[in-house]
This record gives C-alpha cells, structure tokens and sequence, in this order.
C-alpha cells in the first residue's frame, strides 16, 4: 500500500469512470474502513446503501440540481453509488440529551467516515466524488431511508477514466495559529 501520506495527496474527486465493475473485494475494504471510522462514544450512526442499479441511480442523479453540479455525471456513470445515512439522536448524546454546542454530531462522525472511506477507495485505485448538493428529502425516498435517519451525501465510486492535478492548497503557516487564534 501507498505511504500514508501520498495517499492523502494523491485523492482527488473523480467525475469521469471506466466502465468496469468495481470488485467485491474492493468494496468490502471500503466499506471496512467505514466501519473502523472512529466516532461519538462509538455510537457508529452511519448506514450505507450501495446502488449497482442504474434505474436507482438514474433516479438520484435526478435529484441533483438540472445545472451546475460537475458530478452530475458521475451519478449514473460509476458502477456503485455509496448513500451515506446518519442515525439521528444517537451521536452526541447521552442518555437521549443533546451534549454538545453544535447539537447532533452525526455530520462529524460521517464526515470522518466520508474521509475514510475516500481515502481507503483511492488507495485501491478507485475513484470518489463527495457528491452534497441534491433534494435529501427526494433522495430519501428514492432510497427508502427510514425515519429517524438522514441521508447525508453519496459516494459515486469506480474505476477513474481521468485524474486530475491537485488544486492549490494553503501553507501550513496560513492556517497556524499558536496558543491563540
């Protein structure tokens, strides 16, 4: 495997796929490193729904807005589509009372999960795209996300028929600060 490191530089967000499948395997692992995202007191609230079913995915590409989204494509061209799902009222809680600032911590604990997840697919040579811009509440129901949970973002992922180049980053002394903001 790649060092740590080249893989955190090397992930991009891949719109353009290959036609072939992605294998079991594959998505087993990625699906491992969800599963080993840490999270609030271990509450593991995400849910995935894997789409192999281009009519489903057809449909949730339908949920995306008709102009200005670049994934758009990606939807229906990746052969699976990841639906990442959150249990509501389960991380950042205890004993069924909010316990953070920030209320329910289920955009923390799948963005960790997210990270995971994109980073374990680039690093078997498969792309992802963090696709965040669609109708939730369609896409629910396209999905048959029960209540009590909130679909959060979906994953087109596969095999990229293009990579691009990294965009520019920040310094670390742009962002350092020391002892104080």
């Amino acid at each position: 495997m790649q060092d740590f490191m080249e893989i955190i530089r090397g992930r991009r967000s891949v719109r353009k796929y290959e036609e072939r499948d992605v294998p079991a395997e594959a998505l087993n692992t990625v699906l491992e490193a969800v599963r080993w995202a840490p999270s609030w007191a271990n509450t593991q609230c995400w849910e995935v729904v894997v789409v192999r079913d281009r009519a489903v995915k057809e449909r949730l590409q339908a949920t995306l807005p008709p102009k200005g989204n670049p994934a758009a494509g990606a939807m229906v061209q990746a052969p699976v589509v990841l639906a990442l799902c959150a249990k509501l009222n389960s991380s950042g809680f205890y004993k069924g009372e909010v316990t953070t600032k920030f209320g329910d911590w289920f955009m923390f604990d799948l963005g960790i999960a997210c990270q995971n997840l994109c980073l374990a697919a680039h690093a078997l040579g498969l792309g992802t795209v963090v696709v965040g811009l669609f109708d939730h509440e369609t896409a629910k129901k396209v999905l048959q996300v029960p209540h009590g949970h909130e679909l959060v973002v979906m994953i087109p992922l596969g095999f990229p028929a293009k990579i691009s180049s990294a965009p520019n980053r920040r310094e670390i002394g742009e962002f350092r600060h020391e002892n104080s903001f």
